[in-house]
């Protein structure tokens, strides 16, 4: 009678090295594809719209956040300020379109405010919305 155990073939082994190093690389573009996409883009929480239109015209983004700070293209404007900036931007293009970004929290009266501006200086105005 044969009492020793029988060996069994080779034993299964699992090498994950290579699958660490092609998770590190996947990890690393997309860290610097989603830092890529938009770097500079100021957050806002823009009202929803279900009717919109894409404009492909000469535009200026001016942004209104929720403490009341305007930004034209960006870069952080006092209110007094505004319509000189923006007279800037129509001196450089005849037909002009503003993007206006406005935080949904911001008052009706700070928004009529870059209208009026915008009436005064004969440049189209369009209000961002995201869609439903």
């Amino acid at each position: 009678m044969n009492l020793r155990k029988r060996k069994k073939g080779a034993s299964a082994e699992i090498h994950a090295s290579a699958m660490n190093d092609i998770m590190f690389f996947l990890l690393l573009f997309f860290l610097i594809a989603s830092t890529i996409t938009n770097p500079n883009v100021i957050k806002l929480s823009l009202p929803k719209s279900k009717a919109g239109k894409s404009i492909s015209k000469k535009t200026i983004n001016v942004a209104i956040k929720s403490d009341l700070t305007y930004y034209v293209e960006k870069k952080e404007v006092p209110v007094t300020g505004l319509q000189a900036a923006l007279s800037a931007y129509k001196s450089k293009a005849t037909d002009l379109t503003i993007v206006l970004n406005v935080d949904k929290t911001v008052a009706i009266q700070d928004v009529v405010q870059v209208m009026d501006i915008a009436n005064k200086l004969n440049i189209k105005l369009v209000l961002a919305t995201v869609p439903k």
